[in-house]
């Protein structure tokens, strides 16, 4: 090895990257991680994302009402009526760092983003990337190439409509084997039409409109027949809030600023929680517990302030806690805590029938808290005992809640059945960034139990300690719970009973996009010369053709039958993951009702007509 004595440390040391080649170097700084868009905070949705953030906030300044959107399997347009960029920066404004017209405050107020970035990070990461302005009867195009200028057109007269037309390829080269998937896409649109009521989105041919805001979000998101009271929609000058309890286990929220989703949350959203606390206890004149009063929640809530200041360029956190850049300014806490006090309080009133069904949801919750005081206790002892001698979890190095660390996104935790399959996962993993919990037998079909079997149940008890959600997934150990079963009947049944244990009891691990299933070759085709995994019957077809002769043709039953070494394949950079997504219509009750519950005739029908073969008992599992 060098010594680090001998190596020079002089002019020819500094090096200067230009804007593109910076973002190329370090994409992580700019759109997160990068992944293939198995998850929804994947950097290829981020690029969709910086571009119609653009458009949104055209409209959000009164330019334009509607927004037209296509995306395939690699390509993304972009057709917005709003002013069109200024003829003359058509090129600098995708391509020049710190170039927009966010820095002028009177010509965007309370946009997403300020910092003249996002554009270039799209055009820096794409292989084709294309913009085109409409401005009074003119238009102007260019043309790039992973940030290099390739094309530009001078000015020529057009008969289009105003507004800015951006197309875009994202690079191979840097995102390896992408995909969109639709249902992350189709999310994303909603998120906006809730933003911005009466916009409309034609995305890919279909329209998407929304004309109540935050009600329509929480009217798609919960089942009418379990919400205790009728949504709270309130609105006020720079806030909206809904909010309604319902059945469910936890608290479940969706929070934005200036159009933005926050996954993370923010101080918004903890200034939120907080004032709901403050407004039901003072409204009831009684000291509520706070996770009684927010247990089983469901709630949405945006703001819009000046010049917002997020925890990245991704913008999934807020971390300001001013309006605006005013130290004696309102802060963001001040603000929402007074605006819910007042107006929830005030709808509390004038709605008694709301207010009582709250109270005893409220009261509800409380006495199920005390009544597992006891038990917890217990559980919580026992899995202090079974992490020491049983070492069902093999623990990696790094989590999710390693805030600073840009791999806490890589974190995964596998849960796999019987020991040769946690030992082949076990030895070949990434022990930084991957976990193994080790199942023993079939876990228990949890439909229509409570909370208590949880922690009676020594199963449940571990794997939720191994995640840390025993009191709500904002101390989620794993950005990544991985399924990892055989693929034969009982591993199918093992995946539905895990998926109704996250359904049943922590469902904002799965609409956040946490649960995955782990898919594995079906078949190896190999001659001496070569070896090709495959996932399906085509793809072994293809393989055997393209080997000839008579091949080795191996059928993979369980997954302790893959070696260790040919197992690090399909867990490293390459992994085929399958996200569990919740279609926006689905109500997981019903959901779990009809596959889990009591053998009803309709679910025989299903039974018959979809497990006729062995593919078939996949797609079921994926299906929910």
């Amino acid at each position: 090895m060098e010594n680090s004595a001998s190596i020079q440390y002089d002019e020819d040391s500094i090096k200067s990257l230009d804007w593109k080649e910076h973002i190329r170097l370090r994409p992580g700084m700019y759109i997160g991680k990068l992944g293939d868009g198995s998850s929804i905070d994947d950097g290829i949705y981020v690029l969709v994302k910086e571009i119609v953030d653009n458009s949104i906030d055209e409209h959000m300044m009164g330019n334009g009402k509607n927004i037209e959107i296509k995306i395939s399997e690699h390509r993304v347009e972009v057709r917005d009526y709003g002013r069109g960029i200024p003829l003359g920066k058509v090129v600098d404004c995708v391509s020049k760092i710190n170039t927009g017209g966010k820095y002028d405050s009177g010509a965007f107020q309370k946009s997403v983003g300020l910092n003249g970035v996002g554009t270039k990070a799209v055009n820096a990461l794409s292989n084709y990337f294309r913009v085109q302005s409409f401005r009074e009867g003119k238009s102007k195009n260019a043309e790039f190439q992973q940030g290099n200028l390739v094309n530009e057109s001078g000015e020529i007269a057009t008969s289009q409509r105003n507004g800015t037309h951006i197309a875009f390829e994202p690079d191979g080269l840097i995102f390896k084997n992408f995909r969109y998937i639709p249902q992350y896409l189709d999310n994303m649109i909603w998120n906006y039409c809730y933003l911005n009521a009466g916009l409309t989105i034609n995305f890919n041919g279909q329209k998407y409109i929304s004309q109540n805001g935050l009600m329509d979000l929480l009217v798609s998101k919960s089942d009418a027949e379990s919400i205790r009271y009728p949504i709270i929609h309130l609105k006020g000058e720079d806030i909206e809030f809904a909010m309604t309890h319902g059945n469910q286990y936890g608290e479940e929220y969706y929070s934005f600023v200036n159009g933005q989703y926050t996954t993370q949350g923010g101080t918004h959203l903890a200034a939120f929680r907080e004032a709901v606390v403050k407004a039901v206890r003072e409204h009831f004149g009684k000291d509520y517990a706070p996770e009684d009063i927010r247990s089983s929640i469901i709630a949405a809530v945006a703001i819009r302030v000046q010049e917002p200041v997020f925890e990245s360029q991704t913008k999934t956190k807020l971390g300001s806690n001013t309006i605006t850049p005013d130290p004696n300014s309102t802060t963001i806490r001040t603000f929402v805590n007074d605006f819910v006090k007042e107006r929830l309080d005030n709808y509390l009133h004038m709605n008694p029938e709301a207010r009582d069904a709250m109270k005893k949801r409220i009261e509800q919750s409380e006495r199920e808290r005390k009544e597992l005081a006891g038990i917890k206790k217990l559980a919580n002892d026992r899995a202090k005992k079974a992490n020491l001698h049983n070492k069902k979890l093999r623990d990696c190095r790094l989590h999710f809640t390693d805030l600073k660390n840009e791999l806490r996104h890589e974190s995964t935790l596998f849960i796999t059945e019987g020991d040769s399959a946690s030992g082949s996962i076990t030895k070949s993993r990434n022990i930084q960034t991957q976990a193994v919990f080790s199942l023993r037998g079939k876990p228990l079909n949890c439909f229509g139990l409570n909370k208590k079997i949880v922690y009676e149940n020594e199963e449940f008890n571990l794997l939720q300690h191994a995640l840390d959600i025993e009191n709500g997934v904002e101390n989620l150990r794993f950005n990544r719970i991985v399924i990892a079963t055989d693929a034969d009947v009982d591993g199918m049944h093992i995946r539905l009973l895990l998926m109704t244990f996250f359904l049943q009891f922590f469902p904002d691990l799965v609409r956040n996009g946490h649960l995955y299933v782990l898919e594995t070759p079906l078949f190896r085709v190999r001659n001496k010369k070569e070896t090709f995994y495959c996932y399906n019957d085509e793809e072994k077809q293809a393989a055997i053709a393209k080997l000839g002769s008579k091949p080795e043709i191996t059928r993979f039953k369980g997954l302790g039958e893959i070696s260790p070494e040919e197992f690090g394949k399909f867990i490293g950079e390459d992994m085929h993951l399958e996200p569990i997504i919740l279609q926006k219509e689905t109500s997981i009750q019903k959901l779990l009702t009809y596959y889990m519950g009591k053998n009803t005739p309709e679910r025989q029908r299903f039974i018959i007509d979809n497990l006729k073969i062995e593919t078939n008992i996949e797609e079921l599992a994926i299906a929910i």
